[in-house]
């Protein structure tokens, strides 16, 4: 049942108290906004604080529009041009938080993800941005242009720009829930079907007991679907196919397509075993053992060919094996699902908001930023470096 009292009034209210929210919070701050974040959640920045194994892959030096998946591929381009990874390195100096880098430009903390945490709440709190957590939003209701109606569990509250930063729906376990796509729904706003990203494949009955024997070797591939390919380590696990080059694929694959394994990326298979029938005695299995695992090279090479010497394999059977170890084709049954994701794909239409303030285009006051957004970055700290450039961009406008 809806309060009577009269409702409390606030400049801005962030639903969402992730990534992108805090970092809207502390802009608007800064611009003398009133500014309540509110969260379903008991504490501020779960996510955060589990990602990147607990040291935050908080961005990458190498953030380009291209590491991101949309419907409207030029979308994020304004928003990353005017919040950069080093506009978030100059407020980690100024913290005096310390980071190192990783291959492929990512940037972790040395220490922990709750430094980064910490710093966005300071900046909160020096902007006088208020909380409320461990509440529940019941209602919402546009009262006019700029201006809206929160309904709680904990009291009703009114504000000129809302913003709704809940995220997607990947790891439930830190409280992901769908109400941001609900909100768009209200405004009549599209949603692109949301599904999990950057998540481990499950594999067919059949692949995942030809493969259990596999569990827990891990490989440098590439893998490949749809056009896309990453080159990166592959891990197979009890369960299917993880590490970073398949997760990344993830994201783009589709239930039903098949991706292609490179278990040897950098050579010509063919060419090498060509060269070694200097050594003609020596067993096949031997010499692909000097590039791949043993366990497998019997998981992939049938026991015939693998246990004879090289001279008595034809150049034609050299090529099936190329194809066995460097265009493996698999099938996979799914995915993990939300339960294990790192982001959801899909979310709000990006046609509907404006690139450059993250503004509904018809709905004036209401904002929508970070992963609710149809914007879906690879794995590297690109996700992060979207929270902050789009909750930057809205805190500079609500």
């Amino acid at each position: 049942m809806l309060s009577t009292s009269n409702p409390e009034k606030k400049d801005v209210i962030i639903i969402g108290a992730g990534a992108s929210g805090l970092m809207c919070a502390m802009e608007a701050g800064k611009r003398k906004r009133r500014v309540l974040v509110m969260d379903h959640a008991k504490n501020p920045g779960q996510k955060l604080l589990i990602s990147g194994g607990g040291r935050c892959n908080f961005t990458n030096y190498h953030i380009h529009a291209g590491n991101y998946i949309s419907h409207n591929p030029h979308f994020c381009k304004s928003a990353l041009s005017r919040y950069t990874q080093m506009d978030f390195l100059a407020l980690l100096k100024k913290h005096q938080v310390s980071f190192s880098q990783r291959e492929h430009g990512q940037l972790f903390c040395t220490g922990s993800s709750r430094e980064i945490l910490d710093l966005l709440l300071s900046e909160c709190r020096d902007a006088g941005v208020s909380f409320k957590l461990g509440i529940k939003v019941e209602r919402i209701e546009q009262k006019g242009d700029h201006d809206f109606a929160v309904y709680t569990d904990q009291g009703d509250f009114s504000c000129n720009s809302l913003v709704v930063a809940t995220g997607g729906l990947s790891l439930p376990s830190t409280g992901a829930s769908p109400i941001g796509y609900e909100i768009a729904k209200q405004f009549h706003i599209k949603i692109w079907p949301p599904h999990a990203g950057l998540v481990p494949f499950t594999l067919q009955p059949e692949d995942k007991e030809n493969l259990s024997s596999l569990s827990g070797i891990s490989v440098d591939a590439t893998v490949s679907s749809r056009g896309q390919s990453f080159r990166g380590n592959i891990l197979f696990t009890h369960r299917g196919l993880s590490g970073p080059a398949v997760l990344q694929i993830s994201s783009y694959w589709q239930p039903g397509d098949e991706i292609t394994i490179n278990l040897l990326p950098d050579m010509d298979l063919v060419d090498e075993l060509k060269a070694k029938k200097q050594h003609p005695q020596q067993k096949l299995k031997t010499v692909l053992a000097e590039y791949l695992p043993k366990r497998l090279v019997a998981a992939r090479i049938l026991s015939d060919p693998a246990e004879r010497p090289l001279q008595a394999i034809s150049h034609s059977r050299f090529r099936e094996i190329s194809s066995q170890l460097q265009q493996w084709k698999i099938k996979p049954c799914g995915t993990e699902g939300y339960r294990t994701a790192e982001i959801t794909v899909g979310g709000v239409d990006c046609d509907a908001i404006s690139s450059k303030t993250m503004e509904a285009r018809k709905v004036a006051g209401l904002y929508f930023i970070g992963e609710v957004l149809d914007v879906t970055g690879w794995l590297g700290g690109f996700n992060l470096q979207w929270a902050w450039s789009s909750g930057w961009c809205a805190g500079q406008d609500v």
